[in-house]
């Protein structure tokens, strides 16, 4: 690599994008952003990318909806943080609020997560597991609002002797 040139990729552009798809689903845009900084030519990058649309390994509807299932249901994240996700990916605005509607409830997942990690902070005094617990929710992209009414409710049941202390928080 010499007068800081990169050397021309051995394989095609199609060739690596299916190779990053092989890995995981990808939006269009993540996958064009790879081949560039791999040195593929712009044109050989549209061309591939239009073919593995055509053939349907492409479709960023189908990877939004995958991303945000997998950020709802096993990370219990916020609508926030899920936009986040699909925003640092390439998906544009549109194809995401229409998959982010697939999530569900962001109350009831804000909710799930404050009691099954409750239950985990028993041994902490009330004050600190509504502050570490409130931390996590904020953290994972929950509303404040959402956020502070999930941990009440959550410590409520594990800590009925101190609710009084978690309503006035």
């Amino acid at each position: 690599m010499e007068d800081g040139k990169r050397s021309k990729p051995r394989q095609s552009a199609k060739d690596r994008a299916l190779g990053l798809l092989g890995v995981r689903w990808r939006s269009r845009e993540e996958l064009r952003r790879r081949l560039r900084q791999a040195g593929y030519e712009p044109d050989d990058i549209d061309r591939a990318l239009a073919d593995l649309t055509e053939v349907g390994l492409i479709e960023d509807g189908r990877f939004a909806r995958e991303l945000v299932r997998d950020q709802a249901t096993r990370r219990h994240a916020g609508d926030r943080a899920i936009l986040s996700a699909l925003r640092q990916k390439g998906v544009s605005a549109d194809v995401a609020e229409v998959a982010l509607g697939q999530a569900g409830d962001e109350a009831e997942r804000a909710r799930d997560l404050a009691a099954r990690r409750a239950a985990r902070m028993m041994t902490l005094a009330p004050d600190a597991a509504y502050r570490r617990l409130y931390g996590l929710l904020l953290r994972r992209g929950f509303p404040p609002g959402l956020a502070a009414e999930a941990c009440r409710e959550a410590l409520a049941e594990a800590f009925p002797e101190a609710e009084d202390e978690l309503t006035e928080s």
